[in-house]
């Protein structure tokens, strides 16, 4: 029997709090919701909604969860989507109950990761949708907005992508300039091999069918093609003849990716994703 694995396991708890109490101090300063504590009763409970606006994919409600329990442990969060379900316009995607100025304190905080991460997630599974059919995974980078790295990639797994490496410590990927200063690409490759442990994997990018020829030569396990027009990476998956992986990246969209995982490259990377994922819309209804 195959195990069933869960790739979209949101990251750790400590991790979800310690971002979102940085969120919460960030919105609630050194007075907090000034304009509930003088309009609404100390006493007052509520019953409030979640409510798609438009249709997506979800992410992070995980961290809109944390939002409401970490200003009153006593609120009720209930979802009625997981994370990586898709919603429709008017879908509600989890109620909540409790002290109603707890509710209306965090409401921005949870709005604002589960609306980002839910449009990280949604343009991922856009991008996926486009490469069905094909052998092409779905990947993305570490362009991601600064403290939000974690939750980003998890997004990306909610929406049916995978991820690249995390940070600069868990791969090694030898870029243009690293080539330059190495002084060569069958240098940077062989310095690398020398030094890397033989858990890490090594990958390079290549800008010409000159470079990648170099690039196989020196034996990369993965080799990036860096803004190559459809004709080079056909012709750059022929010469490869699966002999490493191959990503392909830049110019990458809904109108050019198809197009791009049809030339038989085993990776798409896109930056796009989290650097520039539009919110998707999601309301909180008393």
């Amino acid at each position: 029997m195959m195990l069933a694995l869960d790739f979209t396991r949101p990251p750790p708890q400590h991790l979800v709090d310690q971002a979102v109490r940085a969120a919460l101090a960030e919105d609630l300063g050194q007075a907090g919701d000034v304009t509930s504590q003088l309009t609404v009763s100390p006493e007052a409970t509520a019953r409030a909604r979640l409510v798609a606006r438009q249709p997506g994919t979800l992410a992070g409600l995980v961290l809109a969860e944390a939002a409401f329990r970490l200003l009153d442990a006593n609120i009720v969060f209930k979802p009625e989507r997981a994370d990586g379900n898709t919603v429709a316009a008017g879908d509600i995607i989890a109620t909540v109950e409790g002290n109603a100025r707890a509710i209306l304190a965090a409401e921005r905080t949870a709005l604002n990761f589960l609306g980002h991460l839910s449009g990280v997630a949604s343009a991922t599974a856009a991008l996926v949708a486009a490469v069905a059919g094909t052998k092409a995974r779905i990947t993305c980078t570490r362009k991601t907005l600064p403290g939000l790295r974690a939750f980003q990639k998890y997004a990306v797994r909610c929406g049916g992508g995978f991820n690249h490496r995390f940070g600069l410590d868990d791969a090694i990927l030898i870029k243009d300039n690293h080539i330059a200063a190495a002084g060569g690409v069958a240098a940077a490759l062989q310095k690398a091999r020398s030094g890397a442990s033989h858990m890490m994997k090594v990958e390079i990018e290549v800008d010409t069918l000159v470079q990648l020829e170099e690039a196989l030569s020196a034996r990369a396990d993965i080799i990036l093609l860096d803004n190559m027009d459809l004709d080079t990476l056909t012709r750059a998956v022929t010469i490869t003849k699966g002999r490493a992986i191959l990503e392909a990246s830049g110019n990458v969209s809904l109108k050019t990716v198809g197009a791009i995982a049809g030339t038989g490259v085993d990776m798409i990377s896109s930056g796009a994703l989290t650097h520039s994922a539009t919110n998707l819309d999601i309301g909180l209804d008393f």
